[in-house]
């Protein structure tokens, strides 16, 4: 079994539905074992009420975690045009892995949410890239073999960096049809490669 994680931060739930999105994209593939899990949230419970952040009950990962994984795919709200604070401490807890390369050649990927179309979208999408290539792992966006993506009838998520959706100034938008499919069609992909990869790995320890 290839086995898949779907990690993500979400404040009002536009990226938790992303994100359960991404994880039934991946099951589609066949022999695809998938966990959807959170990061730890960092901001106090009296600011979550007076702000209006949802409830979430999604298990919580830790960072020795993700070395169980042949993929991860990474949800973070866009934040001032970076990934979501977070996010960014929960992956710079995982220096230990970096340290001992307990993450290169497994498959990443990034999706997002953003209150504009202009609010950082694709910045986001790539800065949050980086720390992953610095573990060394391979980067897998949402190619243009996703139509949906470059349609100009109406407001749509995601570029080929990867899956998202643009919630608006209010918070107020869901995530489209086409913003979910997206997610499920960039899920498919990361499950893809991951088997690729992992039966081209068993093929070399055979040898």
């Amino acid at each position: 079994m290839t086995r898949v994680l779907v990690l993500y931060y979400s404040s009002y739930g536009h990226v938790r539905v992303l994100a359960q999105a991404e994880a039934d994209g991946a099951r589609s593939v066949p022999g695809t074992n998938v966990d959807l899990r959170r990061v730890p949230e960092t901001v106090p419970v009296e600011f979550r009420k007076k702000a209006g952040f949802a409830a979430d009950d999604t298990p919580v990962a830790t960072p020795a975690d993700l070395e169980t994984y042949d993929a991860i795919i990474f949800g973070t709200p866009t934040l001032f045009g970076m990934m979501a604070g977070q996010m960014k401490s929960f992956l710079d807890q995982a220096g230990g892995l970096w340290a001992r390369n307990a993450l290169v050649g497994k498959v990443a990927a990034v999706f997002t949410s953003t209150g504009s179309q202009h609010g950082g979208h694709e910045a986001t999408l790539l800065s949050t890239q980086i720390p992953l290539q610095h573990f060394g792992m391979l980067i897998a966006g949402m190619p243009y073999t996703f139509t949906g993506q470059t349609t100009a009838e109406g407001i749509v998520g995601g570029a080929p960096y990867g899956a998202g959706t643009i919630a608006g100034a209010d918070g107020a938008r869901a995530p489209s049809r086409t913003d979910l499919a997206g997610a499920r069609f960039q899920g498919a992909h990361v499950a893809r490669i991951a088997a690729r990869l992992a039966g081209a790995n068993l093929h070399e320890e055979a040898a």
